[in-house]
């Protein structure tokens, strides 16, 4: 897998798909998900719609750089924010959302592309809409799939949700392909798979177990706040994508994202949840591949 050193302390990770004429498209991915988590078949089916579609992994995750020298306690922080102790909290994080959007727009240059389109799950969603809100001339368009702006009255997580993000993974590979069956709270009702979830899980296991860089960017998450005053300002031809059925993020998330964003388009989609399904992929891929034209 090829890398390239995108800043002096990080490497980037990542993998293309189609023709490097054709217009290019940057899949990022979500929080503590290594970059196979788009799926090979999907970024291929993507690259057939003539697209050049980059994927990658964040720093902290897959086999990209890992920030091992700057340990988070998970609990440490979360008291930290409970309690209102911004310094405290900003001191454990030794980097930013911010940050991790510049490791894609710097994963672009190194490929010598200066436009792109942007397309993130998740909290990738939130790095894209960063990429786009503070580099503006190199996004050609954003899809915010499964996201949300930052502010904590929308895209809120169910009970069940919450809890099972924040439960440790059980470290053997065993044990960890067998806990992914819990993602289910958060999946497609009528396509979620224990099979295609265990599948995930297994490859991630054995391509780069890596738990320690989860706190690491719940850090950076978390202290980004809201980009709801600057998304009011964004110029960036927007589609927004959220499924109904997700209770990681709830739809309000994504309702939120296409009511601040000056013209963007609200793609809504039933059966879906905080999860891609195959079932789904033509209707996804049709939705971008038009955004993307």
């Amino acid at each position: 897998m090829p890398t390239v050193q995108t800043s002096p302390e990080v490497s980037i990770s990542y993998e293309t798909f189609g023709d490097p004429r054709d217009a290019a498209v940057l899949l990022v991915m979500g929080f503590s998900a290594q970059m196979i988590g788009w799926h090979e078949d999907f970024c291929r089916s993507l690259a057939q719609r003539g697209r050049y579609v980059i994927r990658y992994d964040n720093r902290d995750c897959g086999l990209s750089t890992k920030f091992d020298a700057h340990p988070v306690e998970l609990d440490r922080f979360i008291d930290a924010v409970r309690c209102g102790d911004s310094a405290s909290a900003l001191a454990m994080a030794p980097y930013t959302l911010k940050d991790m959007a510049d490791d894609g727009l710097a994963l672009l240059t190194a490929l010598g592309i200066e436009r792109a389109h942007v397309v993130g799950s998740s909290m990738g969603g939130m790095i894209a809409q960063t990429m786009a809100l503070s580099r503006s001339a190199r996004v050609l368009t954003l899809t915010s799939m499964m996201s949300s702006t930052g502010e904590p009255e929308y895209g809120r997580s169910s009970a069940e949700a919450q809890a099972v993000l924040f439960s440790p993974k059980p470290s053997d590979r065993e044990g960890y392909i067998a806990a992914a069956d819990r993602e289910l709270v958060w999946a497609s009702k009528r396509y979620g798979s224990p099979a295609a979830l265990r599948e995930l899980a297994a490859a991630s296991y054995d391509r780069a177990y890596y738990p320690a860089g989860v706190s690491r960017q719940l850090a950076a998450m978390i202290l980004d706040g809201s980009r709801a005053a600057a998304l009011r300002e964004l110029r960036v031809p927007t589609l927004v994508i959220h499924g109904l059925d997700d209770t990681l993020i709830d739809p309000s998330g994504g309702e939120r994202t296409a009511e601040l964003v000056p013209g963007a388009e609200l793609m809504l989609v039933p059966d879906m949840g905080h999860d891609r399904p195959r079932e789904l992929w033509p209707t996804i891929i049709d939705a971008v591949t038009a955004h993307t034209s």
